[in-house]
């Protein structure tokens, strides 16, 4: 089983990074591999809407964002972590999960549906939990599972030195490996005694305005 640990933020290994290496060492003591990635430092587009991934079956962007969807495909639970940029996650980030959600359901690959995931951010004081509420609703509408903490999945400080000092976030992060394992070991269980999902049905969209 493996875990791929998102780093949304600028800095490679500022306090996002710090937050997601103490959920990394978790998951790895409960025999989870992991992996963090990095989105980097390169202007990542949004969404235009072109929907050519329909037919292209990947973004019509070839950048890091089909990249990572490739690399999803692999996993089998998520971790996004971002800093808090006016009480929301980072630009890239956002354009980066609206394209990366989007691409992969339209082209059908749905490399995300029904896996665990979860999300991190970090913030020198607040608009953490407005955060926490925008970056939930990418697993929400893609039918994943969503792990809990003890707490909100936040962490607080401006420096990682900072970050090491919220003994109260960092526990929460702990905490947050130990549950996606053992959900992780459950879904896996349940998979090995032939416990199958659910038949899905077409999908029905109704607009508001006809």
């Amino acid at each position: 089983m493996k875990v791929l640990l998102v780093n949304g933020s600028p800095n490679r290994e500022g306090c996002i990074y710090t937050a997601l290496k103490e959920i990394e060492k978790v998951l790895n003591e409960e025999g989870i591999d992991t992996e963090i990635y990095w989105i980097g430092l390169k202007a990542i587009s949004g969404c235009m809407g072109c929907k050519r991934c329909v037919d292209n079956k990947k973004c019509i962007i070839d950048d890091k964002v089909n990249e990572f969807v490739d690399k999803a495909s692999n996993y089998d639970g998520f971790i996004f972590g971002s800093p808090v940029h006016y009480a929301a996650a980072s630009g890239s980030l956002t354009s980066f999960m609206d394209r990366a959600f989007y691409s992969s359901s339209c082209s059908g690959k749905k490399v995300f549906n029904h896996k665990p995931a979860a999300c991190i951010c970090c913030a020198r004081r607040a608009g953490t939990t407005s955060t926490f509420d925008q970056l939930n609703k990418y697993f929400a509408i893609s039918e994943m599972p969503i792990v809990t903490s003890r707490y909100w999945n936040m962490v607080h400080g401006n420096t990682p030195s900072e970050v090491m000092e919220d003994k109260e976030g960092l526990q929460v992060m702990r905490i947050l490996g130990h549950n996606m394992a053992y959900l992780l070991k459950c879904l896996d269980l349940g998979r090995k005694n032939n416990i199958e999902l659910v038949k899905e049905d077409n999908i029905v969209l109704t607009n508001f305005i006809r």
